[in-house]
């Protein structure tokens, strides 16, 4: 769904000279059908073994109840992700300017508490 959301507003950010790139744990062979069938047109990068988000200090490890969980719903990191780790990223969002540098950054541990897509509309736009 966020991913969904996040297509969105393509349109509006390529309209001001903007891009928009995801990045996941998940393998591209998982990763690439995902968004093909979504019909989401940005990159999706893969962070093998969490490298990425380790950096940024955004890396938990799912304890075992809630590995337990995601193994009833079919949901096997291990095999999504190609390793053992059982670990994620916190979900985040940076915005870098033409620089590269990051002028606005969030993150909540709470994957359900995600910013709405439009707000990084309002961060890129003088205008807005």
């Amino acid at each position: 769904m966020e991913l969904e959301a996040l297509q969105e507003i393509v349109p509006a950010m390529a309209s001001l000279g903007a891009s928009l790139v995801a990045i996941s744990p998940q393998q591209a062979k998982f990763s690439k059908p995902l968004a093909k069938k979504l019909g989401i047109t940005f990159p999706i990068l893969s962070d093998p073994q969490n490298r990425v988000a380790s950096e940024f200090g955004l890396l938990y490890r799912l304890p075992p109840q809630l590995k337990a969980i995601y193994m009833d719903f079919g949901i096997d990191l291990s095999r999504f992700n190609g390793d053992d780790a059982w670990e994620l990223p916190v979900p985040a969002r940076f915005i870098l300017d033409t620089h590269g540098v990051v002028v606005s950054a969030e993150a909540n541990p709470d994957y359900t508490k995600r910013p709405d897509p439009r707000e990084i509309i309002s961060a890129i736009s003088p205008d807005e």
